[in-house]
């Protein structure tokens, strides 16, 4: 028997290797034809070939294959990858984008050179040391204004309302994107956090936002919000949950090929509280380390999760240098939460015969228990405790809003009102929003419903089929009766519409924490979790397992 167990042993490793060596053999022979290959392009094309163009493209071919988190960093977008992950950046500090011809600053981040040197939303940069930025995409002028802290940076920018051109001369800074924007109370005893980012220091800023809220003597419970919340550093959402669960609490398994992707993660450092009442916003937007915050604090029975189903990553990266300062950001394992399941939802690994990777099906979702013994599954993201419906946004609010009308009637707002009253809370008078009707006429924004949508398709089918005048004729009567009327859907959306002005107007006075605090009045998680976390009894009740 002995000998038989030896001589199996023996032909299994002689198997491996000789597998080994046909998939390295394949390696180099593939390797080799890609290498003619390339040659031979570069010498025998009709037209000049941008050898970096076609390596790339190649190389971003090839990677489609596997999944959409493992991609090729070159050097020029180093810069930008580690924007992603740091969240600091040599600069003015101030978002920008393209309006018409011009690029236009958005929102100077408070506190920043652009603030204090006093551009404003809606100026349009003319020039930057001395380049005509009409010349420019938004991404080129934005590399414009980047630069090392402390060196000079010259502007010309014409002012939205005033039209007055004015030259500006300072100084770039480092500029450190914060992880959270905005933290407060929502009412007496409830609690906010909003965390839009998991870059370096995000748990420390999240830990510094909970101790501030406990030093309201009312506090009685606190919502963490990881809404469009996509996600970022691991370590920073292991020590996230640090700040509500005991030091030792496994978060993280991590599972994969080879030998240093096998991890597991627990938390080390000492909580800020894990009594707390706590609720999670999340939505479809919030993803990897948002996944990893909210599936434990769900697995740990530590918290409510409110909102919708969370996008369903999870996978793990880590970045690999290559040649020429390029970087591999490539999958290197799954990861799983207490619990023990894993919420990825796409099969990347199994495609359709059109390459289309799809979703678990329920049928294979496995089901695993929270420490209370609560059911919950796997393969589909974060299913909310407390699920919410996603807000829609009516046609006409899009239309209003990315043809910049909310934008600018904003800036116009701001020039007429040197103080905004209760910016946390303000709110737009009938009579304001009948000057904003006004503003609109002659401006165009053009929109389509969806009944009409609906009634383009159905006219297409009758057209289709041949259908008698008859037809034809009732359709057309439908038509006409349906077709949109702006000053009546400016009044039928008017709610709608008002908070989106609202917000930006606060912005305009508080910058982004006006524009956080003040969509927090009237939004339906906030709402739903300040209920909750106002009712102790009903909050345990929903943490444990019903027998």
């Amino acid at each position: 028997m002995k000998k038989l167990f030896t001589v199996l042993c023996l032909c299994l490793l002689l198997n491996v290797r000789a597998a080994d060596q046909d998939r390295y053999f394949e390696i180099a022979k593939n390797m080799e034809l890609f290498t003619q290959l390339y040659k031979e392009l570069n010498t025998y094309y009709v037209d000049d070939i941008d050898p970096n163009k076609l390596m790339t493209d190649g190389i971003n071919r090839m990677l489609d294959g596997l999944d959409p988190f493992t991609n090729y960093i070159t050097g020029a977008d180093l810069d930008e990858y580690q924007l992603q992950t740091t969240g600091k950046y040599g600069g003015i500090g101030a978002r920008i984008a393209k309006m018409g011809d011009h690029v236009v600053i958005t929102d100077p981040y408070e506190g920043y050179p652009a603030q204090k040197a006093g551009l404003q939303a809606g100026d349009q940069i003319m020039e930057i040391d001395g380049k005509v930025a009409t010349k420019y995409n938004s991404d080129e002028v934005s590399q414009l204004l980047k630069g090392e802290p402390g060196t000079k940076i010259t502007i010309k920018v014409k002012k939205s309302i005033t039209k007055e051109e004015k030259t500006l001369v300072f100084n770039r800074e480092e500029i450190k994107i914060e992880n959270v924007p905005y933290f407060g109370m929502v009412n007496d005893k409830v609690g906010y956090i909003k965390l839009t980012m998991f870059t370096d220091n995000a748990a420390q800023e999240v830990q510094d936002a909970l101790k501030e809220l406990k030093k309201n003597p009312n506090l009685k419970g606190v919502m963490l919000d990881l809404r469009g919340n996509g996600g970022g550093l691991l370590n920073e959402a292991i020590n996230i949950c640090n700040t509500f669960v005991d030091k030792g609490t496994n978060i993280v398994n991590t599972k994969g090929k080879i030998q240093e992707a096998n991890f597991q993660y627990a938390t080390t450092g000492k909580p800020v509280d894990t009594d707390i009442p706590l609720a999670v916003l999340t939505d479809a937007g919030s993803a990897s380390a948002s996944e990893i915050v909210s599936g434990s604090m769900q697995d740990l029975d530590r918290g409510i999760i409110i909102g919708q189903n969370t996008y369903g990553k999870g996978l793990v990266q880590v970045t690999k240098p290559v040649a020429y300062k390029s970087k591999l950001k490539v999958t290197i394992s799954k990861y799983y939460i207490p619990s023990g399941r894993c919420i990825q939802r796409i099969d990347y690994s199994h495609r359709s015969a059109d390459g289309i990777a799809s979703a678990l099906p329920d049928s294979l979702r496995k089901e695993f228990k929270t420490k209370s013994g609560r059911i919950v599954k796997d393969g589909a993201g974060i299913e909310p405790d407390v699920k919410t419906e996603e807000q829609k946004i009516s046609p006409i609010a899009i239309a209003l809003y990315t043809n910049n009308h909310i934008f600018e009637f904003a800036n116009q707002y701001k020039h007429d009102h040197a103080i905004l009253r209760d910016a946390n809370n303000f709110s737009m008078s009938d009579e304001e929003y009948n000057q904003f009707a006004d503003y609109l006429k002659g401006k165009e924004y053009e929109y389509t419903t969806s009944s009409e949508v609906k009634l383009a398709d159905l006219k297409k089918s009758i057209k289709d089929d041949s259908y008698s005048e008859g037809v034809q004729k009732v359709i057309s009567d439908l038509e006409a009766q349906i077709k949109h009327d702006k000053s009546k859907d400016l009044l039928k959306n008017k709610p709608e519409i008002k908070r989106l002005l609202e917000q930006e107007i606060a912005s305009r006075y508080t910058y982004e924490k006006g524009r956080i605090a003040n969509s927090l009045k009237d939004d339906p998680e906030v709402k739903k979790a300040i209920e909750i976390l106002s009712d102790g009894a009903k909050y345990k009740s929903m943490l444990t397992a019903q027998k």
